[in-house]
């Protein structure tokens, strides 16, 4: 046997195994003191093995170890699924059409996903009840904190307008938490997602918080690297942010409680408090990779566009 560990991932160490039989995926917690109720990744294993015989694209599951004691951490394996990784959202080497079928397929995919009756499969039990984005502005704040973080303006601008203007409690569905297109396997041969990967930040809560982390990035400061600043949207292929929000609530019959840009303002603020925690994780020696050791500096550009896009829901000056 042999062992490779995949290159990114913030948060979770994932490997891939090779034996004479078959190669499998193996993803395990990092080492050392963590966050509480950070690298869940029995949460993630119970996800997959939930939706895998409903036929939704994960990859198929085949055990959850939690013993500390066998590697170091708890882990899981899992069926590695072959096909496309696309790092650049913008699509560079597929022409106009193509581009547009994936992104057309990113959004039904998750029209799926959020069409299943979490109760129905046996996930009925994985969120909490009440406000989904209540609970998320205080767990991330609360990681923000725990974190250390420099004081940001924008980010305690965010942290105390979220709070005062939460959107209304609507039916909880299953809510993939980092929905893009580097967390995809895509087929070799056709515009399909094969696999959706990285359920560490899955719980229950309202799908529109769901959505709207997709569509975060055509409201990218423009030095990340997903950002859609760049893009001509009537030539490339690639929908508006407009496009793609309406192909979803005309196939999920879902509404909008809040202007899109509250959404976008929460998931920025949401995204700046996780990049905070790694970090905090880099600091302490703690890091995956070594683009954890930037993620410093991208967490004040992102608490300032989160306060821009609040502003343009109605935040006061």
């Amino acid at each position: 046997m042999a062992i490779e560990r995949f290159p990114g991932g913030q948060s979770n160490p994932t490997f891939r195994l090779r034996s004479s039989r078959r190669d499998y995926v193996l993803r395990r917690k990092p080492p050392g003191a963590l966050l509480h109720s950070a690298h869940a990744i029995e949460r993630e294993y119970t996800v997959m093995a939930a939706l895998g015989p409903q036929g939704f694209p994960v990859p198929r599951t085949y055990g959850l170890c939690e013993d500390e004691s066998v590697i170091g951490s708890a882990f899981f394996l899992m069926e590695l699924v072959e096909g496309r990784i696309l790092w650049d959202p913008k699509l560079p080497e597929e022409d106009p059409a193509e581009r547009r079928a994936i992104y057309d397929a990113q959004v039904d995919a998750l029209v799926a996903l959020h069409g299943f009756d979490p109760a129905a499969i046996g996930l009925g039990a994985f969120g909490k009840p009440g406000s989904y984005f209540a609970r998320q502005i205080g767990r991330w704040t609360k990681q923000y904190r725990a974190s250390e973080a420099p004081h940001d303006e924008y980010m305690e601008k965010l942290i105390a307008w979220l709070a005062e203007t939460v959107p209304p409690v609507t039916s909880s569905r299953i809510v993939h938490g980092d929905y893009r297109i580097d967390n995809m396997v895509l087929k070799h041969d056709r515009p399909e997602i094969a696999a959706l990967l990285d359920w560490e930040l899955c719980t229950l809560g309202d799908p529109i918080a769901d959505l709207t982390y997709f569509l975060m990035m055509w409201r990218m400061p423009p030095h990340e690297r997903i950002a859609m600043d760049t893009v001509d949207f009537a030539t490339s292929g690639i929908p508006t942010m407009e496009d793609a929000l309406d192909r979803y609530l005309t196939s999920s019959g879902r509404v909008l409680d809040r202007p899109i840009d509250w959404y976008i303002a929460f998931n920025l603020f949401r995204l700046a408090a996780i990049l905070q925690g790694v970090a905090g994780r880099a600091v302490r020696g703690q890091a995956n990779n070594e683009r954890a050791l930037s993620a410093q500096s991208r967490v004040a550009p992102l608490a300032r566009a989160g306060w821009e896009n609040a502003r343009r829901a109605g935040a006061p000056a």
